[in-house]
């Protein structure tokens, strides 16, 4: 088989080839325009089962030919990253919305199974923690531009919910929850990322907001394995699912575990979410998922693990580090 991951040289789509090489024998097709993802991601895997084409999920034809040779996909290309979001609305919105639809429209040709990779996001600001799939969204006002993208990724569900009603097209999404850990880059705003380069600089950590805001972190290696098996599992599709892992944390909090895991002697500064992101920025104070769902269809759940995810980022950066020397 050939399995399809688009946006595979992305921080997620590279830990997921990683998992598919090693869990089947099936070929993996890479479909990449490298605009937020990185080619070195995909450096390690020295194998002849992986194939990597350049192209924008945007190019209608380009996605119809890669889709075509697949018998699987998993779509994971998007425009991510709060920071770019903000800064670059408009190429936001076209990437995940045309994307999404050029994407299900060619699987739809032959019925190749898809998993949509949607976000957390599609809840908004809404404080009726843990969510549930079924949970009512709350968005701002669409002078917000952080609320163009949660209201694109549940756009991009709705859509793939209607490929799935009218057009009998398997698919399963998947609502992502702060997925961390190696290979993440801070380029976007990702804060554990940040957080572990500036700990291990000595330089103050930068906390957004108050830093009483709580995530819920989930480790790279279960959000793929979990990708994975919902996807081959045929109860799970034409259905949502959170993928993540309850207990959250909150920034400050996670902000002291990196000071101390890096062992540094940096300091927490706080700066206010306007200052950064300009006055008309919203920042939800809550994300925890409900895995109810998750565990009732494939038997578990990942667990909030903040140290081991601390660990591994912290080991990657300092092996680059020696490397670099």
């Amino acid at each position: 088989m050939s399995i399809l991951i688009t946006g595979g040289s992305g921080f997620i789509g590279s830990h997921l080839a990683d998992h598919l090489l090693d869990e089947s024998n099936d070929k993996i097709l890479v479909l990449d325009d490298f605009s937020t993802g990185d080619a070195g991601n995909l450096d390690h895997l020295d194998t002849d089962r992986v194939e990597v084409r350049d192209g924008d999920i945007r190019d209608a034809e380009t996605v119809r030919e890669t889709v075509g040779d697949a018998d699987a996909v998993y779509h994971l290309a998007a425009a991510v990253g709060v920071q770019n979001i903000v800064e670059n609305p408009l190429n936001s919105l076209k990437t995940n919305l045309e994307g999404t639809e050029n994407v299900l429209e060619a699987a739809a040709e032959d019925r190749t199974p898809v998993f949509l990779a949607s976000s957390s996001e599609v809840y908004g600001k809404s404080e009726d923690v843990p969510f549930s799939e079924s949970d009512d969204a709350v968005y701002g006002p669409t002078t917000t531009t952080r609320w163009g993208y949660a209201t694109a990724k549940a756009t991009d569900e709705f859509l793939a919910l209607a490929y799935a009603d009218e057009r009998d097209l398997p698919v399963v999404i998947g609502r992502y929850f702060n997925i961390v850990g190696p290979r993440q880059t801070g380029q976007y705003g990702m804060v554990i990322p940040t957080f572990v380069e500036q700990a291990l600089a000595g330089e103050d950590l930068t906390v957004y907001g108050d830093g009483t805001q709580t995530r819920s972190f989930t480790h790279v290696a279960d959000a793929v394995e979990l990708t994975h098996e919902l996807l081959e599992n045929e109860d799970a599709h034409g259905e949502i699912f959170n993928v993540g892992a309850p207990d959250p944390t909150s920034i400050n909090d996670l902000a002291d575990r990196a000071i101390e895991l890096t062992d540094s002697d940096s300091e927490i500064t706080h700066v206010p979410f306007e200052k950064v992101y300009g006055e008309d920025f919203e920042e939800p104070d809550q994300r925890e998922p409900d895995v109810t769902k998750l565990r009732e269809t494939l038997g578990w759940t990942p667990e909030a693990d903040l140290d081991r995810i601390l660990t591994d980022v912290i080991d990657e950066r300092t092996s680059e580090e020696v490397v670099a020397e």
